[in-house]
């Protein structure tokens, strides 16, 4: 999952090399948050125009973690 999101967020950005993921461990829901961390400058790029690429980041990787029965949130920071 870690490597999904990595993969798709060097896609978007110009810096792919300042793209790190932080996976906490899952809470009393059963949830587990992914940290996306991206160069300042980058931000603009994977959040989008009212969100949508955000969203869009979003709706891919709970499809994935559907997929494996797992339960997942994206924090963009």
């Amino acid at each position: 999952m870690k490597d999904l999101l990595i993969s798709i967020t060097q896609g978007l950005v110009d810096n792919p090399n300042e793209v790190s993921v932080d996976v906490d461990e899952p809470n009393e829901e059963g949830v587990v948050v992914y940290h996306l961390h991206v160069a300042q400058s980058d931000m603009g790029r994977v959040i989008g125009k009212q969100g949508r690429i955000a969203k869009a980041i979003r709706v891919v990787m709970r499809a994935a973690a559907n997929r494996k029965d797992a339960k997942i949130s994206v924090e963009i920071d």
